[in-house]
């Protein structure tokens, strides 16, 4: 009988959301280093942002020198991460029906997952699309006809039980990591933000923040 893990990795993303792209890149190469599998948790972010009383698309709340840093700032970061990025000519995006897909996605979520990010936020695609969607599902070796499979009314509720998951775990934006630890008194531990994982790292080597 194999013991459970002591510590795991989830993560929560939208498609949406271009600092999820970033975080997305590198998770898991972040969670490999510590014999982990990132736990991929999908949920719809315009959900979320309505049920805690964020607008939609808070890019466009911000005042414009705002909005132009927060630009730089995505692609100072895709630089440095060394991951391929353009900000979409489709913004904000429906991503309801990639997101049912990456929970029926199984075993091959994370390259699915891995694919639609870039196919959006690099390639700059129709991520809404059936047709779209259908070659990048078979791109990573599943079926097309699992697109189908997304208006079923049990994948619907399945995304938004997983919203109000991620509501009920304190998420209030992406991409946001959260630690399990159970050497850990205060786990589980969240953290919010691409420029975090330097920080999920060191908590999954044995650092304990302080909350006080």
């Amino acid at each position: 009988m194999t013991d459970a893990p002591l510590h795991r990795l989830e993560l929560y993303f939208d498609f949406s959301s271009p600092f999820a792209y970033l975080g997305a890149a590198k998770a898991p190469a972040v969670a490999a280093a510590h014999g982990l599998r990132v736990e991929w948790r999908p949920f719809l972010l315009g959900g979320l942002f309505r049920a805690i009383g964020t607008p939609d698309v808070p890019l466009f709340a911000m005042p414009a020198a705002k909005q132009r840093h927060v630009a730089n700032d995505l692609r100072r970061w895709a630089r440095h991460l060394g991951v391929p990025y353009a900000f979409p000519s489709r913004f904000p995006m429906s991503t309801v029906m990639p997101l049912r897909l990456a929970i029926l996605a199984g075993d091959a979520a994370e390259p699915f997952i891995q694919r639609v990010f870039r196919a959006y936020l690099s390639e700059d695609r129709d991520i809404a699309s059936p047709d779209v969607l259908a070659e990048l599902a078979e791109e990573v070796g599943l079926p097309r006809h699992l697109v189908e499979q997304t208006g079923e009314p049990d994948v619907k509720a399945r995304l938004r039980s997983a919203t109000a998951e991620a509501a009920a775990a304190g998420v209030f934006g992406a991409p946001t990591f959260v630690v399990h630890d159970e050497r850990h008194p205060d786990a589980p531990l969240l953290f919010w933000g691409q420029d975090r994982l330097p920080m999920v790292d060191a908590v999954l080597r044995g650092f304990r923040p302080s909350l006080g």
